[in-house]
């Protein structure tokens, strides 16, 4: 790269840690996937398969995870890519939602269809893979933790643009999972005991339910920022606040995300006494997040 040139890698500052886990992950679930679908087709459980077809779907999104990070960081240097491939992370994530929505769907459909037509559950032997794939979900959530334990103590205006999404919709999916198995074992416990073999098929409504709401949180967060909205409003307020002074005022102004932690800028300034654009970029400097700034001046008529 030339001296008077600048890069465009706009990856998140612990890309390859998450990387790295959610590869570890992918492999757990990827192995109760096939014993919970297995399972549940052996002892005829539709609370079990719907845990198992979640299970999968969430080793589909988080293998879809794993390769954006591998190919982000793989091409982080194309130039090709004009922003980087920072938006890789948020493109997996809306990938993967639609994908299980599309599953959401299809456990609701299975699970009316138990329910017209119940069958008898082989419980000794559902019950405990269901417990084992809970115990398997709330691993994942451990491994995944980081990421949104410092979402929750971060409460700086950068928030919410500093988020890993590709890491973020993993973690909020094993969490679902885990919701969806405990449905699965509190289902199966129940038609047990009580003999009620619809509550199993229940379980499986309410489970397409958080998968299906889950999906539609994860479709917003991602499409916004592939569709270039604003990250939020605090930071514009303080760009066109370190911008704006004596005569100097905002006449245009573009803000969005190019990856995690990362931001793009464009702005133009009129002044009755412009500036060099590297006067107004020192302005922004002590704005977090700001990661490519472009300045336009112009002399106000």
């Amino acid at each position: 790269m030339e001296a008077w040139t600048h890069d465009h890698v706009f990856l998140g500052a612990d890309h390859a840690r998450h990387e790295r886990r959610t590869r570890i992950v992918v492999a757990l679930c990827c192995a109760m996937m096939v014993a919970e679908i297995v399972g549940g087709m052996l002892f005829r459980s539709m609370a079990l398969v719907a845990d198992g077809l979640h299970m999968s779907t969430h080793a589909a999104a988080l293998l879809i995870a794993a390769t954006a990070y591998a190919f982000a960081r793989r091409r982080a240097n194309d130039r090709r890519f004009t922003f980087g491939t920072g938006k890789f992370g948020d493109l997996a994530g809306f990938t993967s939602a639609i994908v299980l929505a599309m599953i959401a769907l299809l456990i609701a459909w299975e699970s009316v269809a138990r329910l017209i037509h119940p069958l008898p559950i082989a419980f000794d032997e559902a019950i405990p893979i269901a417990t084992l794939g809970l115990g398997v979900n709330l691993l994942s959530a451990w491994l995944l933790r980081d990421d949104h334990d410092h979402d929750h103590r971060d409460h700086g205006h950068d928030h919410q643009h500093s988020r890993d999404l590709n890491l973020r919709a993993a973690y909020v999916h094993v969490l679902a999972d885990a919701a969806v198995s405990i449905l699965a074992v509190i289902g199966l416990v129940i038609a047990r005991e009580l003999d009620w073999l619809w509550i199993d098929a229940a379980m499986g409504i309410i489970g397409a339910a958080v998968i299906a709401n889950w999906a539609l949180a994860l479709v917003r967060a991602a499409g916004a920022v592939l569709l270039d909205v604003r990250p939020n409003a605090e930071l514009v307020r303080s760009v066109r606040e370190c911008l704006e002074d004596g005569s100097d005022r905002v006449a245009d102004l573009h803000l969005w995300r190019i990856g995690p932690g990362h931001n793009a800028v464009v702005a133009t300034i009129v002044s009755h006494e412009p500036q060099t654009p590297n006067f107004y970029k020192r302005r922004l400097a002590n704005l977090p997040g700001l990661s490519h700034v472009t300045i336009e001046v112009e002399r106000c008529a």
